[in-house]
């Protein structure tokens, strides 16, 4: 086992002495500090340690890249500095202090949707299977799906509907006991708002369009009459009906005695919020979902779709180090909510891509550098399996060029994948992997603007390189390039490709 107490030392002197730590915890690989002032942490000469791999501030922490000895650096690093490590929850409440309200309010939504991505990553791979075994004629002259010509895989495709069912028509289940959880209120009745949003008495959602007025059921009042729709699938009707629970919930917990609150704050926390949920909160939520939908929907498929694809695939990047790209997951299921379908998720697919290209021509300039390999290689694979965040903060920002040049990169293919119509079932794995939650009449479309996304972010860079393009801070030796080393460089992309 490595003995870090020396480098511990050094980070402990480097970030500004224990009086400057406010908390500090460890996840996978990263350690995770809250500073009561960032300022004071000598960035440059902490990154200079053998053992940091880069460092980066997000979410109002300052985190050390360490890798997967993070665990035993932490140990070290807490007994040299005499103090307490704490949780990543409590870290999290920590680092708000650092955070503007623009700030709070994004992490409150990734929050929200971070513990439900798992359920759509698989929910989106299960509807992309059921497309290609069910809805495309492939067998007897290009006639029947593989589901109508053999009964075993018609049964898969009827059994298969049963989990993406659960996961996308009763997403509002999901958001709302998410909420409560996040709020620290009773989670039990956060799942029980979100089933009265999804109820099989009401009229499921995608049926209220085809369904005359005078059809639709109600709740007959005597004084007044409320439409029985339910919201499945629909994301801000479940959003504003949670937060109200959580509040009312919180609300009451001040005022009501201890003796009786067990009966008295879920009665009057549940009641009214479903009551606003189908009188105020769920028509209002509706409305405000499809005008964002349409407004989105509609930008990619006028006549400036190209501008618009243009734009969201350069400033992807920048809005997921901001923390905005946390808006586009509430986008993408309504947009599969209303049109079957998303074509925001297949351009941040193509962005993932771009940036794991970059840090491949990164690790391909600087090939010998080991200490960044222990960075660039691993960073290269999770970008491509869609997760940019190791790559963007411990290589491509820290030189700018590769970054800029993923930028382009994927701003190309976004515009070729808009420009062709490319529509996903859902979300789902991002990355190389993101193929398989494209609809499946794109796949070939879509797998050329993945080779665009690997090759261009790839050449840019070396490019920029070479002739300092962007590069403020990158001063290792080109001199070494020429028709080989080109030559070579088409050779890796043809490989990953």
């Amino acid at each position: 086992m490595a003995n870090y107490t020396q480098e511990a030392s050094e980070l402990l002197h480097l970030i500004g002495g224990k009086a400057n730590i406010s908390s500090v915890t460890h996840c996978a690989t990263r350690m995770r500090f809250v500073l009561q002032d960032p300022a004071k942490a000598d960035v440059k000469k902490i990154e200079e340690l053998t053992s940091v791999k880069g460092t980066f501030t997000q979410a109002g922490q300052f985190q050390v890249i360490i890798g997967n000895d993070v665990q035993v650096f932490y140990n070290h690093f807490t007994k040299v500095a005499g103090i307490e490590g704490v949780n990543k929850e409590e870290v999290k409440m920590d680092a708000k202090k650092n955070m503007s309200i623009l700030q709070r309010m994004l992490a409150a939504l990734a929050e929200i949707f971070t513990p439900l991505i798992p359920a759509i990553v698989v929910g989106g791979l299960i509807l992309g299977f059921r497309n290609v075994i069910g809805d495309i004629k492939m067998l007897e002259d290009g006639t029947k799906t593989i589901a109508q010509v053999y009964p075993f895989w018609n049964g898969v495709y009827s059994f298969l509907w049963l989990i993406g069912e659960a996961i996308f028509h009763f997403l509002p289940v999901g958001i709302t006991w998410s909420i409560a959880k996040k709020m620290g209120t009773t989670q039990i009745l956060g799942i029980v708002l979100g089933l009265t949003l999804v109820s099989p008495q009401l009229l499921n959602a995608y049926s209220v369009a085809t369904t005359a007025a005078k059809d639709i059921p109600v709740w007959d009042f005597g004084f007044a009459q409320v439409p029985m729709i339910g919201y499945q699938a629909q994301v801000i009707p479940a959003m504003l009906a949670g937060f109200l629970l959580a509040y009312l919930e919180i609300g009451l917990r001040k005022i009501v005695p201890n003796a009786v609150s067990m009966i008295v704050i879920p009665f009057f926390a549940l009641i009214p919020t479903v009551l606003a949920a189908h009188i105020i909160l769920g028509p209002i939520g509706w409305k405000i979902g499809d005008v964002v939908a349409s407004v989105v929907y509609s930008g990619l498929t006028s006549s400036v779709s190209w501008l618009f694809a243009a734009l969201f695939g350069f400033l992807y990047a920048p809005l997921v180090v901001t923390g905005l790209h946390h808006m586009s997951n509430a986008i993408d299921l309504q947009l599969m909510s209303q049109f079957n379908g998303t074509n925001l998720w297949p351009m941040i697919a193509l962005s993932n891509i771009a940036q794991g290209s970059a840090v491949l021509a990164i690790f391909f300039l600087h090939r010998g550098n080991e200490k960044e390999e222990q960075v660039s290689i691993p960073a290269t694979i999770s970008c491509y399996l869609g997760v940019t965040e190791p790559a963007m903060f411990g290589i491509n920002l820290k030189y700018l060029y590769p970054f800029i040049a993923a930028m382009i990169g994927s701003s190309v293919a976004a515009v070729i994948s808009v420009s062709s119509g490319v529509m996903a079932n859902s979300i789902g794995v991002g990355g190389l992997p993101g193929i398989l939650s494209i609809k499946p009449q794109f796949y070939v479309i879509f797998a050329i603007c993945m080779i665009i996304a690997v090759i261009i972010p790839f050449m840019l860079t070396i490019l920029f390189r070479k002739y300092n393009i962007f590069n403020k801070v990158d001063t290792a030796p080109i001199s070494t390039f020429g028709k080989n080393e080109y030559r070579k460089a088409a050779n890796m992309v043809k490989k990953e490709v």
